[in-house]
């Protein structure tokens, strides 16, 4: 379990009465940073909160496509790239080939490199809710022109009363991180594991992250988990799991900006959330500059940002149908899909169009003077 590096003792001083700035991020993992990023260049003041420093609690097996690393210059990162994925089945194994690259990369050292790149001022403080423009934490109040939750699937800083497991659109996930090499990227689609998911084994160098997801957040992955960390001859050690989103959620309330698993922000049926986090937060951060650099006015940018998020419902609603077909796909049907993706056409044509719905091309540094385009300009 991680280590709690917050302030402590003479160091945990409270906020001043009177603290205000331009811009209060709430989360300083993937989403949060990249809002950040994205204000470097904007001369306001920039304020990011989180519960635990910057890198210290790695909350996901840490995976994203190679292209999109290089794009944001976070390349130092990588600890190991792939160009294919072997998924099996209790009957079948195929080898999928991508039409690009997938890397494995080192958390810490990639929100260090993210940071590293905004201008920003951080703070450790838990933030435990909003009135208005106001945000709460455990150190005081901070009053911001401009809010952002990205502080994960607990949506924060919204307003009313917020959905809990097991009743809400969540899948659960458990993984270990063993010391150990592999050269594949593995996954097991076996109902001896989970039914309604799947499990995942990605090496990192010197490390495999070994897990189970379970689109069904009532199905426990304990006990899956240690049964393929046993299959694979895998040492079950250092336990990591959280809650993952997988319906979309409006990307703007009164004001606030949510971004990442905050907004729903994971890919249903893969529960990527690496590569969409980075890209709604570039998105959302380039429309929030626009916004302090007098481009636009604030309104706008929640209006844009609000259309650009909502512009993927259909992506995501394609994607959550296929994931809630899982259950129901075991045994030949699953066994003829797999043996299908292994053919190097099918396969590359699937994996172009699922890479499109968040597109590398998007971390490239916007035009001169231009806010986020609408998704089918960046997708073409």
């Amino acid at each position: 379990m991680p280590v709690r590096a917050t302030k402590r003792g003479a160091e945990r001083t409270r906020f001043a009465s009177d603290a205000a700035v331009d811009v209060l991020i709430c989360g300083a993992s993937f989403a949060g940073l990249a809002v950040a990023r994205e204000l470097r260049a904007s001369g306001a003041s920039v304020l990011v909160l989180d519960r635990y420093e910057i890198g210290e609690r790695q909350t996901s097996a840490c995976a994203a496509p190679t292209e999109w690393l290089v794009n944001l210059g976070l390349e130092g990162s990588v600890r190991q790239t792939f160009g294919s994925l072997l998924v099996h089945t209790p009957s079948v194994t195929a080898r999928w080939p991508l039409p690009w690259t997938f890397s494995t990369f080192d958390y810490r050292t990639l929100c260090r490199l993210l940071w590293e790149q905004s201008s920003a001022r951080f703070e450790t403080a838990k933030v435990d809710g909003r009135t208005g423009n106001v945000v709460h934490t455990d150190r005081g109040d901070v009053r911001a022109r401009v809010i952002v939750d990205a502080l994960g699937w607990r949506r924060v800083l919204a307003g009313g009363a917020n959905f809990q497991p097991p009743d809400a659109p969540l899948s659960r996930g458990l993984e270990v991180h063993p010391d150990g090499r592999g050269a594949d990227l593995e996954l097991w689609l076996d109902r001896r594991y989970v039914s309604p998911g799947y499990g995942w084994s990605f090496p990192a160098r010197d490390e495999l992250r070994i897990g189970v997801g379970s689109f069904d957040p009532a199905v426990h992955v304990k006990d899956p988990t240690l049964t393929l960390a046993d299959d694979v001859s895998a040492d079950a050690v250092r336990f990591q799991g959280n809650w993952i989103p997988h319906k979309l959620r409006p990307a703007t309330e009164a004001g606030v900006f949510f971004v990442g698993d905050s907004a729903g922000h994971c890919l249903p049926m893969t529960a990527e959330g690496i590569r969409t986090a980075l890209y709604f937060g570039v998105a959302c951060g380039r429309e929030l500059a626009a916004a302090l650099d007098g481009r636009q006015d604030l309104g706008d940018a929640l209006r844009r940002y609000h259309d650009f998020s909502a512009s993927h419902r259909l992506p995501f609603a394609c994607m959550y149908a296929a994931q809630q077909s899982v259950r129901r796909l075991h045994g030949p049907p699953m066994n003829g899909l797999v043996r299908l993706f292994g053919r190097r056409r099918v396969s590359k044509w699937a994996f172009r169009h699922y890479l499109d719905i968040a597109p590398p091309s998007a971390a490239l540094p916007a035009p001169r003077g231009a806010v986020t385009p609408r998704r089918r300009e960046i997708a073409a």
